[in-house]
């Protein structure tokens, strides 16, 4: 984790817990998710087979592949600014010389990052949402999605973690968009929030504390996994449930946030799901 990573209080909440409110029946996991390649940033699409990619052009997608992904390694962990152009080239096995072949800059390659990370899966998740009038399960949807994708790519939640406490929050992807749609809601009066900022800053730092939960205790692999049931918590249900919290801190009643919360989870289509 980031060493700057904002410690922000997140309750997970006992599954035991008021039984006469468990009304999140079904989890993330048991619904059809997008099969998604681990830790990988998407790569241009190799051209059809009677196109004849020619050598030189088939290398050079394939070495700025290598750069992207060794960048979204190291600036998982450091940050931007922690990382150099060498480290980048050398993690990828690429000269250094060459890097300059596909980027500028070291913040022209973070701008790509950022572009194939985050800005695609937020256009992902507004052509999801395009067909809901309810900004509260706007949310939800979004919310749950990305608790998703962490757990499946755990490269890209760190990412996601360490850019979302940074000064870029409120002008890239994900962060700009939940901006967006809490103004929405307020506008709708479907959230009753007094201070928009504020409430921009509770919901997008308890996701993002969420998803250091997923990385770091709810994850098969996780490496401390074992100190939630030693707790006496439970992490089933944990998408709905960060939702449902969420819809609350928004103005939500508990039982309508629940219900919202536990709708079906629409499914991102993708290549990969589509073919």
């Amino acid at each position: 984790m980031p060493d700057d990573f904002v410690n922000i209080d997140i309750r997970i909440y006992n599954s035991g817990h008021d039984k006469d409110h468990q009304t999140i029946m079904a989890t993330t996991e048991t619904r059809r998710t997008p099969k998604r390649s681990v830790a990988k940033t998407p790569t241009p699409p190799a051209p059809a087979a009677d196109e004849r990619e020619p050598r030189g052009a088939r290398r050079k997608r394939e070495t700025r592949a290598r750069l992207l992904d060794a960048a979204l390694r190291l600036m998982a962990d450091r940050g931007m600014e922690g990382v150099a152009i060498n480290e980048i080239t050398e993690a990828a096995d690429v000269g250094f010389g060459s890097f300059y072949n596909h980027f500028e800059s070291k913040e022209a390659i973070y701008a790509a990052l950022v572009s194939a990370v985050f800005e695609e899966f937020a256009d992902s998740l507004d052509k999801l949402t395009e067909g809901l009038s309810d900004a509260a399960e706007i949310i939800s949807v979004s919310v749950r999605h990305t608790l998703v994708r962490a757990r499946r790519e755990p490269v890209w939640g760190r990412f996601l973690i360490r850019e979302g406490f940074s000064a870029r929050v409120l002008t890239h992807g994900l962060g700009q968009r939940l901006l967006r749609d809490i103004e929405r809601g307020i506008a709708a009066k479907r959230f009753v929030v007094a201070d928009p900022f504020i409430g921009f800053l509770s919901v997008g730092g308890t996701v993002l504390t969420a998803v250091s939960a997923e990385l770091n205790f709810l994850a098969p692999d996780a490496p401390a996994a074992n100190i939630v049931k030693e707790l006496g918590f439970s992490g089933e249900h944990f998408p709905e449930r960060t939702a449902a919290a969420l819809l609350q801190t928004l103005g939500l009643k508990r039982a309508e946030a629940e219900k919202v919360a536990a709708r079906p989870l629409p499914v991102v289509e993708t290549a990969d799901s589509a073919s």
